[in-house]
């Protein structure tokens, strides 16, 4: 009986194993036919979506060929047109624009800028003309429109290349008449206190109109060639300037050496005297120069060598002369 009954149990324990086993195959399968279900709905959407993308596609051609206005030949088309149209537009408005502008007046000459009394003095001059030397000093010194005693320059515009150095045309000249300037010398030797002229240098204190240097110290000038140089106060011995005969330096300066050299433009700007002076002194200092410009000619120089000539006083009308 015993076995029996154990027998009985162990199959109703069997039964409800399978049962449970049953029943969880069963549901996997339903879950399995859930996830496949919804798998097929998934692509069905997503075929469905596919097709509807493609027959807007292809009605959106139908109707852009359709049309043939909207294509993409015919909006760049459109757009250069319309960009014709508004730099079309835009240069009628600028044309209207400056037709309603009023004329521009030329600009005024020198002499109209000028003030009366340059006006009054250059109605003394013929325009034109070119006058002989004697007859430009003579108008130099009625034409001068200032109180002060009035500087008369030359002005020499000559034909040479000034960056070329055997055209770099220089030299010194000791007008007869003198400058009509007190000439400021100052003497750098070993016996003269240099020590107090580089003092004044190194504040670039200059208070000299010439400055004469001997050759031991023309060293200790270098590093003032800056200050020098520009103004034409460097000491060289093309100038007569670097010299071991101090005496005669000083005397040729105050009696009225000058130097002279043309400028990048190749242009060569001169004092000869003062107004004051009158036509024969003035002449006297113009002749000198001008010789001496016409032998430092340069043998390389080809064709028209002085191309114009002008006297001038400092505040005063230009006269064009013959050399």
């Amino acid at each position: 009986m015993a076995e029996a009954k154990k027998t009985t149990k162990k199959t109703k324990a069997d039964k409800a194993e399978i049962k449970k086993a049953e029943k969880l195959a069963a549901e996997e399968t339903t879950d399995k036919l859930n996830e496949l279900v919804e798998t097929e709905a998934i692509a069905e959407a997503i075929v469905d979506a596919e097709k509807q993308i493609e027959a807007e596609e292809e009605t959106a051609t139908k109707a852009t060929a359709k049309a043939g206005k909207r294509s993409a030949k015919a909006i760049k088309e459109d757009d250069e047109k319309a960009a014709k149209e508004a730099k079309k537009a835009s240069k009628d408005t600028s044309e209207a624009k400056q037709a309603a502008r009023p004329p521009v007046k030329p600009p005024r000459s020198k002499v109209e800028r000028a003030g009366k009394k340059y006006q009054t003095a250059a109605k003394l001059i013929e325009v034109g003309k070119v006058y002989e030397l004697n007859e430009a000093l003579d108008l130099a010194t009625k034409t001068s429109p200032t109180k002060f005693d009035a500087s008369v320059e030359l002005h020499i515009n000559l034909g040479v290349d000034p960056t070329q150095a055997d055209q770099n045309v220089r030299d010194t000249v000791v007008l007869p008449a003198g400058t009509g300037k007190d000439i400021r010398v100052v003497v750098l030797a070993e016996d003269s206190d240099p020590d107090k002229i580089f003092a004044k240098l190194d504040k670039e204190t200059i208070d000299f109109d010439v400055l004469v240097a001997t050759p031991t110290m023309m060293p200790k000038l270098g590093k003032y060639a800056r200050l020098l140089g520009p103004r034409g106060l460097m000491p060289s011995p093309k100038s007569g300037t670097v010299t071991t005969n101090v005496d005669a330096a000083v005397k040729e300066a105050k009696a009225g050496k000058v130097e002279y050299r043309v400028d990048q433009a190749g242009i060569i700007h001169l004092s000869i005297g003062k107004v004051s002076f009158g036509p024969d002194k003035l002449s006297q200092n113009a002749t000198v120069v001008l010789n001496s410009i016409k032998a430092a000619k340069p043998s390389s120089v080809k064709g028209i060598y002085i191309k114009s000539s002008y006297i001038t006083t400092s505040m005063g009308p230009s006269i064009k002369f013959n050399v």
